[in-house]
């Protein structure tokens, strides 16, 4: 039983670090894509 439970525990956690790099991931796609935008903007205003 306990090595279940510490089983069930280190795929607990890789699961979570697995999601926080496509998160993260996600987010700097976002950032860039946001950039792009503004400098889009930018250059259209001018």
């Amino acid at each position: 039983m306990r090595v279940l439970a510490l089983l069930m525990t280190a795929l607990l956690a890789a699961g979570s670090l697995a999601a926080c790099n496509t998160a993260e991931g996600i987010g700097k796609d976002l950032e860039s894509a946001g950039q792009a935008l503004q400098e889009d903007a930018e250059d259209a205003k001018d």
